[in-house]
Protein backbone atom coordinates (compact mmCIF):
# COMPACT_ATOMS: atom_id res chain seq x y z
CA UNK A 1 0.00 0.00 0.00
CA UNK A 2 1.34 3.41 -0.88
CA UNK A 3 0.42 6.67 0.81
CA UNK A 4 0.81 10.09 -0.73
CA UNK A 5 2.44 12.77 1.42
CA UNK A 6 3.67 16.26 0.63
CA UNK A 7 7.24 17.42 1.15
CA UNK A 8 8.20 20.96 2.09
CA UNK A 9 8.40 21.85 -1.61
CA UNK A 10 4.87 20.38 -2.10
CA UNK A 11 6.25 17.60 -4.27
CA UNK A 12 4.47 14.24 -3.92
CA UNK A 13 6.48 11.58 -2.14
CA UNK A 14 5.40 7.96 -2.12
CA UNK A 15 5.84 5.92 1.04
CA UNK A 16 6.36 2.18 0.96
CA UNK A 17 4.16 -0.20 2.95
CA UNK A 18 6.97 -0.69 5.47
CA UNK A 19 7.14 3.05 6.14
CA UNK A 20 3.37 3.39 6.64
CA UNK A 21 3.19 0.61 9.23
CA UNK A 22 4.19 3.04 11.98
CA UNK A 23 1.30 5.37 11.15
CA UNK A 24 -1.67 4.97 13.49
CA UNK A 25 -5.24 4.61 12.26
CA UNK A 26 -8.42 5.06 14.24
CA UNK A 27 -10.82 2.19 14.80
CA UNK A 28 -14.23 1.95 16.45
CA UNK A 29 -14.19 -1.03 18.81
CA UNK A 30 -17.30 -2.98 19.74
CA UNK A 31 -18.28 -6.20 21.47
CA UNK A 32 -19.92 -9.07 19.65
CA UNK A 33 -20.52 -12.38 21.40
CA UNK A 34 -17.92 -11.66 24.07
CA UNK A 35 -15.16 -10.80 21.58
CA UNK A 36 -13.84 -7.36 20.66
CA UNK A 37 -13.95 -6.32 17.01
CA UNK A 38 -13.18 -3.06 15.26
CA UNK A 39 -13.92 -1.22 12.03
CA UNK A 40 -11.84 1.60 10.56
CA UNK A 41 -13.41 4.89 11.63
CA UNK A 42 -13.42 6.19 8.04
CA UNK A 43 -16.06 3.58 7.10
CA UNK A 44 -18.42 4.60 9.90
CA UNK A 45 -21.16 7.16 9.36
CA UNK A 46 -22.89 7.02 12.74
CA UNK A 47 -24.01 4.90 15.69
CA UNK A 48 -27.65 4.60 16.76
CA UNK A 49 -29.53 2.67 19.42
CA UNK A 50 -31.32 -0.48 18.24
CA UNK A 51 -34.95 0.46 17.50
CA UNK A 52 -37.72 0.50 14.88
CA UNK A 53 -36.41 -2.32 12.70
CA UNK A 54 -38.72 -3.58 9.95
CA UNK A 55 -38.24 -7.23 9.01
CA UNK A 56 -38.11 -8.05 5.31
CA UNK A 57 -39.36 -11.53 4.33
CA UNK A 58 -37.25 -14.00 2.33
CA UNK A 59 -33.90 -12.45 3.34
CA UNK A 60 -30.81 -14.39 4.40
CA UNK A 61 -30.74 -15.14 8.15
CA UNK A 62 -28.02 -12.56 8.77
CA UNK A 63 -30.21 -9.70 7.49
CA UNK A 64 -32.31 -8.44 10.41
CA UNK A 65 -34.35 -6.04 8.26
CA UNK A 66 -34.29 -2.36 7.35
CA UNK A 67 -34.47 0.93 9.21
CA UNK A 68 -35.56 4.39 8.17
CA UNK A 69 -32.60 6.69 8.72
CA UNK A 70 -33.73 10.27 8.06
CA UNK A 71 -35.80 9.18 5.07
CA UNK A 72 -33.28 6.68 3.67
CA UNK A 73 -33.91 2.94 3.88
CA UNK A 74 -30.85 1.19 5.32
CA UNK A 75 -30.49 -2.62 5.44
CA UNK A 76 -29.36 -3.98 8.81
CA UNK A 77 -27.12 -7.04 9.15
CA UNK A 78 -26.54 -9.16 12.26
CA UNK A 79 -22.75 -9.60 12.27
CA UNK A 80 -22.96 -12.45 14.77
CA UNK A 81 -25.20 -14.48 12.45
CA UNK A 82 -23.01 -13.55 9.46
CA UNK A 83 -20.06 -15.06 11.33
CA UNK A 84 -21.96 -18.32 11.93
CA UNK A 85 -22.82 -17.64 15.58
CA UNK A 86 -26.19 -17.28 17.31
CA UNK A 87 -28.14 -14.10 16.61
CA UNK A 88 -27.24 -11.05 18.69
CA UNK A 89 -29.75 -10.69 21.54
CA UNK A 90 -31.26 -7.22 21.79
CA UNK A 91 -30.40 -5.68 25.17
CA UNK A 92 -30.12 -2.15 26.51
CA UNK A 93 -26.59 -1.66 25.08
CA UNK A 94 -27.35 -3.08 21.60
CA UNK A 95 -26.46 -0.60 18.85
CA UNK A 96 -26.62 -0.35 15.09
CA UNK A 97 -23.41 0.96 13.56
CA UNK A 98 -24.10 2.62 10.19
CA UNK A 99 -21.22 1.93 7.82
CA UNK A 100 -20.52 2.79 4.22
CA UNK A 101 -19.48 -0.08 1.95
CA UNK A 102 -18.40 -0.07 -1.67
CA UNK A 103 -20.73 -1.44 -4.32
CA UNK A 104 -19.91 -3.19 -7.60
CA UNK A 105 -20.08 0.14 -9.41
CA UNK A 106 -16.81 1.96 -8.87
CA UNK A 107 -17.22 5.08 -6.78
CA UNK A 108 -20.68 4.13 -5.49
CA UNK A 109 -21.38 3.32 -1.86
CA UNK A 110 -24.19 1.65 0.06
CA UNK A 111 -25.09 2.49 3.66
CA UNK A 112 -25.59 -0.56 5.81
CA UNK A 113 -26.30 -1.06 9.50
CA UNK A 114 -24.59 -3.74 11.56
CA UNK A 115 -25.98 -4.92 14.90
CA UNK A 116 -23.41 -5.10 17.70
CA UNK A 117 -23.71 -5.99 21.40
CA UNK A 118 -22.18 -2.70 22.53
CA UNK A 119 -19.87 0.01 21.26
CA UNK A 120 -16.66 0.39 23.28
CA UNK A 121 -14.37 3.23 22.15
CA UNK A 122 -12.43 4.78 19.30
CA UNK A 123 -8.83 3.60 19.50
CA UNK A 124 -5.76 4.77 17.64
CA UNK A 125 -3.80 1.66 16.70
CA UNK A 126 -0.34 1.97 15.14
CA UNK A 127 0.21 -0.17 12.06
CA UNK A 128 3.20 -1.76 13.80
CA UNK A 129 0.80 -3.25 16.39
CA UNK A 130 -1.35 -5.00 13.76
CA UNK A 131 -0.62 -8.60 12.79
CA UNK A 132 -1.91 -10.17 9.57
CA UNK A 133 -5.08 -12.23 9.67
CA UNK A 134 -4.35 -15.79 10.80
CA UNK A 135 -5.30 -18.66 8.52
CA UNK A 136 -6.74 -20.57 11.49
CA UNK A 137 -7.68 -20.11 15.13
CA UNK A 138 -10.43 -17.52 14.73
CA UNK A 139 -14.14 -18.19 14.75
CA UNK A 140 -14.80 -16.18 11.58
CA UNK A 141 -13.57 -16.53 8.02
CA UNK A 142 -10.11 -15.04 7.56
CA UNK A 143 -11.11 -13.03 4.47
CA UNK A 144 -13.33 -10.88 6.74
CA UNK A 145 -10.28 -9.90 8.81
CA UNK A 146 -7.82 -7.11 7.97
CA UNK A 147 -5.64 -8.01 10.93
CA UNK A 148 -5.47 -8.55 14.66
CA UNK A 149 -4.14 -6.00 17.13
CA UNK A 150 -3.28 -6.40 20.78
CA UNK A 151 -4.64 -3.53 22.85
CA UNK A 152 -4.30 -3.43 26.65
CA UNK A 153 -3.52 -7.14 26.73
CA UNK A 154 -6.59 -8.14 24.67
CA UNK A 155 -6.89 -9.09 21.02
CA UNK A 156 -8.97 -6.85 18.78
CA UNK A 157 -10.09 -8.28 15.43
CA UNK A 158 -9.93 -5.61 12.69
CA UNK A 159 -12.73 -6.25 10.20
CA UNK A 160 -12.67 -5.44 6.51
CA UNK A 161 -16.22 -4.16 5.98
CA UNK A 162 -15.99 -4.49 2.21
CA UNK A 163 -15.31 -8.23 2.53
CA UNK A 164 -17.92 -9.06 5.17
CA UNK A 165 -20.38 -8.94 2.28
CA UNK A 166 -19.48 -9.67 -1.32
CA UNK A 167 -20.20 -7.04 -3.98
CA UNK A 168 -23.14 -9.16 -5.18
CA UNK A 169 -24.63 -9.28 -1.67
CA UNK A 170 -24.18 -5.53 -1.26
CA UNK A 171 -25.95 -5.04 -4.58
CA UNK A 172 -28.82 -7.25 -3.38
CA UNK A 173 -29.07 -5.22 -0.16
CA UNK A 174 -29.25 -2.05 -2.25
CA UNK A 175 -32.16 -3.61 -4.16
CA UNK A 176 -33.86 -4.55 -0.87
CA UNK A 177 -33.49 -0.97 0.34
CA UNK A 178 -34.88 0.36 -2.95
CA UNK A 179 -37.87 -2.02 -2.82
CA UNK A 180 -38.58 -1.10 0.81
CA UNK A 181 -38.25 2.57 -0.09
CA UNK A 182 -40.83 2.18 -2.88
CA UNK A 183 -43.15 0.49 -0.41
CA UNK A 184 -42.97 3.52 1.90
CA UNK A 185 -43.89 6.04 -0.78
Amino acid sequence: MNALVKTEKNLPLTLTAAQTTTQAKQYLTFMLGGEMFSIGILSIKEIIWYANLTEVPMMPSYIRGVINLRGAVVPVMDLSTRFGKPSTPVVKSTCIVIIEVQTQNEGEHQNMGVVVDSVQAVLEIPGSEIEPAPSFGTKIRSEFIDGIAKVNGKFVILLNVNRVLSHEEIGQLGQVAAMADMGQT
